[in-house]
């Protein structure tokens, strides 16, 4: 490294002297402290550096100096999601990439051979002529995950972050929102935006949601890359059936629940209704995701008697109706396919 920063100081001599730059003797002070980081450093801490050298120039002397290295080949400048400008060095015929973590603000710079090979043969397969490319990878480093609690309120996951709703330690009025909303304990999220300060936006499930950070502040998370969260067993595929009659909206679209005959069983896809009503069928346990039996309807077709989770409900046709189901398949009472 030494010869190559030796390098760059004679071709700076040389090409700032072609080039006509005032104070070169001084930029080449500002050069020589800059090459002895190995830093990401704002004009600031460069400045700093400088000054602990016993070098005394002003802030728009150092950026100055600095944009000058960048016109010329000898540094390069980032802005990380931040927005704050930091300069590194550039040498020739070398290029590297960043992970930069989100919560210590760390920046690790890598190389990979074989993730530029990749990139080359994918800009080819387009029939695309790459001139220059960076990739900046966001993330937590190792030490901030070993230092970080396991289970976190929902307001301090990071944008990017994919989490699993491990509690709400809200009150009954906290619990019923999010359910009435469809957050419910178990659900996998995704942080979307998250500054600090005024809402927190994730997704879940395809759709988007804005929590108010005192919201948020009662729902516990965990990541998803934590190995003690044990992932969610794939069921096995279901065997083929005939199609028939009594069995043909198994992968339909959505249907009401009112619509189900006695003996079908289905997935609730979503809980409609609104007010009062939603929040019965939510306190009912009747959830996004819960599956549930037809078990009879009454002589007049209502109400209607459902076996959710074990548990006897009776509705009224046209609460039901506020249910959309999917999966429909014909069953047993006990859970088992209908033969």
């Amino acid at each position: 490294m030494k010869q190559i920063h030796q390098k760059e100081k004679e071709q700076f001599k040389t090409l700032f002297k072609q080039e006509h730059i005032d104070r070169i003797n001084d930029r080449f002070k500002v050069l020589e402290v800059f090459l002895q980081t190995e830093r990401h450093v704002t004009v600031e801490m460069l400045q700093e550096l400088l000054e602990q050298q016993g070098l005394d120039f002003s802030t728009v002397f150092v950026r100055d100096t600095l944009n000058l290295l960048c016109r010329y080949g000898f540094a390069q400048k980032n802005k990380f999601d931040n927005g704050v400008s930091k300069y590194e060095h550039r040498h020739l015929g070398q290029h590297h990439d960043h992970m930069i973590c989100t919560k210590c603000r760390k920046i690790f710079e890598f190389q990979n051979e074989e993730l530029e090979r990749l990139q080359a043969r994918i800009s080819a397969e387009h029939g695309f002529h790459m001139l220059q490319h960076k990739m900046e990878i966001y993330g937590i480093c190792g030490k901030c995950l070993k230092d970080r609690t396991r289970i976190i309120p929902l307001d301090m996951a990071k944008p990017g972050e994919r989490l699993a709703i491990i509690e709400i330690t809200g009150g009954a009025n906290a619990r019923m929102r999010l359910l009435t909303m469809g957050l419910k304990k178990g659900d996998e999220v995704e942080v979307i935006t998250n500054n600090g300060q005024g809402q927190v936006v994730i997704a879940a499930d395809y759709q988007r949601y804005a929590l108010g950070r005192g919201l948020a502040q009662k729902i516990m998370v965990q990541t998803k890359s934590d190995p003690s969260i044990d992932a969610e067993p794939v069921a096995a595929p279901e065997p083929a059936r005939p199609s028939s009659m009594e069995d043909n909206t198994a992968n339909a679209a959505p249907v009401q629940l009112s619509e189900l005959r006695q003996g079908q069983s289905g997935r609730i896809h979503k809980v409609g209704g609104a007010g009062a009503l939603r929040r019965r069928l939510l306190e009912m346990g009747l959830l996004k995701g819960t599956r549930l039996y037809v078990e009879k309807y009454a002589p007049l077709r209502d109400p209607v008697e459902l076996i959710v989770k074990g548990c006897h409900i009776s509705l009224r046709v046209e609460e039901a109706a506020n249910l959309l189901m999917d999966e429909v398949r014909q069953e047993s009472a006990d859970g088992s396919q209908a033969s």
